[in-house]
């Protein structure tokens, strides 16, 4: 089984503000669309709590401390390592936030797709930071900013070394 983060955070690292994403940024949505669909994504409860609805075609894996959680959407689950071994059967998992559950999963991450927005945000949630000795940078593809993305940003893929 391979895991990846899947992530779009600024140069500053930033992820998100109350609950909420900092931009709007359409392209990567279809990419975090076409890299999750019809597999398992495992998030935070408060990640979770932030969408309108579940995400179509996939099996939502949500990590709470909240003994009595309840919700008949998805598979509740206590600790990472409990979301890991519920989709072990998988040959692919993403794991999708928020920021303490990618630090929690990253010494166990195969792969790293982000989206570095280019910019620094005010923000009070951040994604880890990528240690270069650890990691290989093996695609990079920027884009820039226009009419329906207010920011310039480039998809980043890491491998683990």
């Amino acid at each position: 089984m391979k895991i990846t983060l899947v992530a779009a955070a600024a140069e500053n690292n930033a992820l998100g503000k109350d609950n909420d994403l900092i931009w709007r940024l359409p392209d990567d949505f279809k990419r975090f669309k076409a890299l999750t669909s019809y597999h398992h994504i495992i998030m935070g409860r408060k990640t979770f709590e932030s969408f309108p609805k579940p995400l179509p075609n996939r099996k939502h894996v949500v990590i709470t401390r909240q003994e009595n959680y309840k919700n008949e959407t998805i598979e509740v689950v206590h600790s990472l390592e409990e979301a890991i071994q519920f989709s072990s059967t998988e040959e692919e998992i993403f794991i999708i936030g928020g920021g303490e559950i990618y630090k929690q999963a990253l010494p166990f991450t195969d792969k790293i797709e982000l989206t570095r927005v280019h910019g620094e945000f005010e923000a009070d949630t951040f994604f880890p930071e990528i240690d270069e000795k650890k990691w290989d940078l093996v695609n990079s593809e920027f884009h820039d900013k226009d009419e329906k993305h207010k920011y310039s940003f480039s998809y980043l893929t890491f491998l683990k070394k």
